[in-house]
């Protein structure tokens, strides 16, 4: 058994044929086990304190599929099933953990060293397996990429959904290889020395397949939540549900080896107890990585802009190693499109760039139009690797009304601007798949549900949500499997222009990221950053112990000329994103400046400079 690790929950294999089962129904008076294979028969479980059942039984092998039968009526799969292989309605399937892993030299990466991909694992690859992105491992360590996000993998209501559904959050989808493919994955990345990070759902659970209300108060009226009832972490009973989630994210860290979780919308576990769920979880988990000798990471996404998020536990903090800045996302992306709906009306000016990239958030506690009120806090005694920052991810293009790509909008000039900033950003960088080559498919929502009316609201959801962008006929149908096919990616884009350019672009933005030691230091107080709104250029100066460089990002349609606060000396052209080598029309920077000089800036350019003498990379 693992260092520290004792599942409790679910079906546990303990060898030999043997089986542990252990549910919390609470609310039940009577729960048997009803096997299906090899031997079909019934066997009721010993009530437990605190409304747990359990049992020992004998002669179920690996594979065996299995209901739980309550108060002799209702059947059901098990809450904490480790696979289904017949869907979120059929039986659970009794797994054995055992796994002939290779990889007990890994002992992970700090999150600040972490470039993060997300990925869709449905869509990645034709196959739309865990075993089918092991081949693409390789290029994508090439590129400067060491860890894979991938998003959720829980089972979810028929073969195809963004994963955010799932209603088994113990079983990786069947479809996607289940357990042992998942393992397979992680495998591989880790001897490439990569880490791997999952989505995970702990905010709510999907409409299709929820049997958690049959079992016990899973859930609270207290509070709600975008998609209903909230989870319920500090209601009465809450500390069996909390054990629930705290199991889950253990299990992940532990039986698959996986390096850390991105936690879904923190701000929906509504919480007001003493001890928050979200600072047990940081316990328990920090707790474990230490016995495993491995760190395993904690990022929450939150538009809260809440500081206590990434506060140590000890200091009243919910321990987080770091949370999506939505903030440098909404300031990039109004200096590139015209966008200004939603939470986009507050942004705009290049000086919230500024802001976001000096401190993490662009609002502090200042008014927001979109809100009505007040937002965010002081990022005080915060560090840049507590914030990832990205230029587009599965929400940001799929829940827009053409689910269309940041380059669809900006053209190639504008995505390469996008890239620099994110890539020489301090903060801990985050790739939406095939953004570095530049793939134009679109990544629309898309669902597999069996209810019929569940189908039809969803639908209607979609379309009310876009109403005022699409017509009717314009919006992909959610449960149509060509809206699903159309969000594949199109990997033989890398081999042809621009694509091939742009690929090359991100690896070397990449690399200078890695071997520029001003901007692998990554330390606030060694950059400075200046705005100049009139003429919409971002100036940043970066310094280390070895060496110094700056970068200037023009947010203009056209060239612009501009005196740069440049430091006295000479200084070295390392990148212009205009140059033929990335598919531009030429560089439009000397490759030599001197403190002082007037510049001009071609239109969505990005240049970056290194002092003369330094090490160069």
């Amino acid at each position: 058994m693992t260092p520290g690790w004792h599942p409790s929950l679910g079906a546990v294999y303990l060898g030999d044929g043997r089986c542990r089962f252990r549910v919390w129904a609470p609310r039940i008076r009577r729960v048997e086990v009803r096997l299906l294979d090899p031997v079909a028969r019934v066997v009721a479980l010993e009530p437990a304190p605190t409304g747990y059942h359990e049992g020992v039984i004998d002669d179920v092998p690996p594979g065996t599929p299995y209901f739980y039968r309550l108060d002799g009526t209702r059947e059901r799969p098990d809450p904490a099933s480790r696979h289904q292989g017949d869907g979120v309605h059929g039986p659970s399937r009794v797994v054995d953990p055992a796994f002939p892993w290779t990889d007990h030299a890994w002992h992970g990466r700090p999150f600040a060293d972490l470039v993060l991909y997300e990925l869709h694992v449905g869509t990645y690859t034709p196959d739309g397996t865990f075993d089918a992105l092991i081949p693409h491992l390789d290029g994508l360590r090439d590129l400067g990429v060491n860890a894979l996000e991938l998003l959720p993998v829980a089972q979810t209501p028929g073969v195809r959904n963004w994963g955010y559904d799932g209603v088994q959050l113990f079983a990786p989808r069947h479809d996607y290889g289940g357990p042992d493919g998942l393992k397979r994955l992680v495998d591989a990345a880790h001897a490439r020395e990569m880490s791997v990070l999952l989505d995970v759902v702990y905010n709510h659970l999907g409409p299709e397949g929820n049997y958690l209300w049959d079992f016990g108060p899973y859930f609270t009226d207290s509070h709600r939540t975008p998609w209903g009832s909230a989870i319920n972490v500090a209601d009465e009973h809450g500390d069996d549900v909390r054990r629930f989630f705290l199991e889950n994210a253990r299990y992940w860290q532990t039986e698959y080896h996986l390096d850390g979780l991105r936690l879904d919308a923190i701000q929906a576990i509504k919480d007001d107890s003493a001890y928050p769920f979200l600072a047990e979880l940081s316990d328990e988990v920090a707790r474990q990585a230490r016995r495993l000798n491995r760190p395993f990471h904690l990022v929450g996404e939150t538009s809260a802009n809440d500081v206590r998020n990434v506060r140590p536990t000890s200091a009243c903090g919910f321990g987080l190693d770091a949370v999506w800045s939505d903030d440098f996302h909404h300031a990039l992306r109004a200096l590139l499109t015209p966008d200004r709906n939603g939470y986009y009306q507050d942004f705009g000016t290049v000086g919230q760039l500024a802001r976001a990239w000096r401190d993490g958030f662009a609002f502090q506690g200042e008014y927001n139009r979109y809100r009505g009120r007040r937002w965010g806090s002081r990022p005080v005694g915060c560090r840049a690797d507590q914030f990832v920052v990205f230029c587009q991810n599965h929400d940001q293009v799929g829940n827009r009304a053409r689910s269309n790509r940041l380059i669809d909008e900006v053209g190639l000039a504008g995505a390469k601007l996008a890239a620099a900033a994110v890539l020489l950003s301090p903060f801990v960088p985050m790739l939406f798949m095939g953004e570095e080559y530049g793939e134009v498919a679109p990544f629309p929502f898309f669902v597999d549900h069996g209810d019929p009316h569940l189908i039809d609201a969803t639908r209607h959801g979609r379309a009310l949500e876009y109403a005022e962008f699409l017509a009717p006929h314009e919006m992909p149908d959610p449960q149509a499997v060509a809206t699903f096919e159309s969000a594949r990616l199109n990997h033989r884009l890398k081999e042809a222009s621009p694509g091939r350019e742009m690929l090359a672009f991100y690896r070397e933005l990449l690399r200078l990221r890695r071997d520029v030691a001003a901007f692998a230091d990554g330390r606030w107080e060694w950059q400075e950053v200046v705005s100049f709104e009139a003429a919409r250029v971002l100036f940043v100066r970066c310094r280390s112990d070895a060496d110094a460089a700056w970068l200037a990002l023009s947010f203009n349609a056209s060239d612009v000329t501009v005196t740069l606060p440049i430091p006295p000396g000479t200084w070295t052209r390392l990148l212009d994103s205009g140059d033929e080598r990335w598919a531009g029309p030429g560089a439009a920077t000397p490759e030599r400046v001197t403190g002082g000089m007037v510049l001009t800036l071609a239109l969505w350019g990005a240049v970056v400079y290194q002092a003369e003498g330094a090490s160069t990379p």
